[in-house]
């Protein structure tokens, strides 16, 4: 990993707490959190101030009183606000996982809407210069995972915004599962993809202000002309409830912040033939597969791994994997947030799956491998090895990458 030099910028919208505008308190003992948006508006849109602006964003760009971003910008004459850019899911999020909403105008405020989803390096930097604008600002809920798409629409977009010439500015949201720790293993660069552009860790345990000044820092071949404006009022250990904002679904399937407190470790069965529970009201909590019974909760429930118990479970998925039919298997019940380890419960999942239920496969792709970011949790549980023997064969990896996260995270 390379460790060159760090290129965050200070935000020029640091205000005091006391200019946002009054809002419905968080319960935080009476410390209010404030997002870089708010901060911003609080500011005057001062660093927007004689820019031709684009933002890219999605639906979970709100205010604290439910309102859009987008909405909001422009409205304001101070804003000139020229363009928006669309990630996976779209814009809107009317688009399932692997969609987009593509090319349109907004017919709320008539500005062009451009699709950024798979689009990167010199391609995407012409769809920056084709929309005339000269500051690009980055303001989406992230979820914590090193496979969420949108921490690489963000590396995409810094990639291009640097091509092309252009400001970028990243408003900061909470990471809504704490950014307590780094979990899982690290990508190999070998198995580089759209889930997974850089070497992080699998549960990142930073912002999106912080994955920006690492990416500028460790990963961009330019870096771009970056500006973080960072939150007031956020602790590391906090989840999304104390934050005290709406929560707006980051995509279909992340409906709570229950689903993303666990997305980190179930999203690997997407690399397998069971299902995640796409198409049920409980994605990536609900796991399963035709001709699975009680005896994989109660393996799981054996190992006794902390924070979390696991339900004998029956459902029939609407659409994805089993579309229609009635399988067994489990529901999460995570019962203590605090001792809970997703990515090694995902890892526990694996292996008793694997243990109890003969038909277990892995995707023909290996897609696992892109999710994990090498080859050794499926070689690993493919030769019998079981949770900490997984666990611990990253264990090193994680620590490299932990020193060198240490020097971009931004709160305490």
């Amino acid at each position: 990993m390379r460790l060159s030099r760090r290129s965050v910028l200070a935000s020029a919208a640091a205000v005091a707490a006391s200019a946002a505008p009054a809002q419905a308190a968080a319960p935080t003992g009476g410390r209010r959190l404030r997002t870089g948006f708010e901060r911003l508006a609080a500011d005057g849109w001062a660093l927007l101030d004689g820019q031709r602006v684009g933002i890219v964003t999605n639906p979970t760009g709100v205010t604290r009183d439910a309102r859009h971003i987008v909405d909001v910008l422009h409205a304001d004459p101070r804003v000139d606000l020229r363009a928006v850019f669309g990630p996976e899911h779209g814009f809107r999020g009317t688009a399932q996982a692997g969609g987009s909403e593509g090319r349109y105008d907004d017919p709320a405020t008539g500005l062009p809407v451009y699709d950024t989803y798979l689009k990167s390096g010199r391609p995407l930097a012409d769809v920056f210069t084709a929309s005339g604008v000269d500051t690009v600002v980055f303001d989406i809920q992230d979820v914590g995972a090193r496979f969420y798409t949108y921490i690489w629409t963000l590396y995409d977009c810094m990639e291009a915004a640097a091509l092309a010439g252009k400001r970028f500015v990243v408003l900061d949201r909470p990471n809504p599962v704490t950014g307590r720790a780094a979990l899982g293993p690290v990508l190999h660069p070998e198995f580089a993809t759209f889930v997974g552009r850089k070497p992080i860790a699998q549960a990142h345990g930073m912002t999106v202000a912080e994955l920006a000044g690492l990416f500028n820092g460790e990963f961009l071949t330019t870096p771009v002309a970056l500006e973080t404006v960072t939150m007031t009022g956020w602790k590391r250990s906090e989840f999304y409830d104390a934050s005290g904002l709406p929560w707006v679904p980051p995509s279909p399937n992340m409906p709570t912040p229950d689903t993303a407190l666990v997305y980190s470790g179930t999203c690997l069965f997407e690399g397998t033939n069971l299902s995640e529970g796409r198409g049920t009201t409980r994605p990536f909590e609900l796991l399963g597969a035709e001709g699975i019974d009680g005896r994989w909760a109660a393996a799981a429930n054996a190992l006794e791994l902390p924070g979390v118990r696991f339900r004998e479970a029956y459902f029939a998925p609407t659409f994805s994997k089993f579309q229609g039919k009635t399988i067994g298997g489990v529901q999460i019940h995570v019962h203590d947030r605090e001792a809970y380890d997703p990515v090694r419960t995902g890892i526990a999942l694996l292996v008793t799956a694997k243990r109890v239920w003969s038909g277990f496969a892995w995707r023909s792709d290996n897609w696992i491998d892109k999710l994990t970011g090498s080859t050794w949790v499926r070689t690993a549980i493919d030769a019998g090895a079981g949770t900490d023997a997984v666990v611990a064969g990253w264990q090193d990896e994680l620590a490299a990458f932990a020193r060198v996260r240490e020097r971009y995270l931004l709160y305490r």
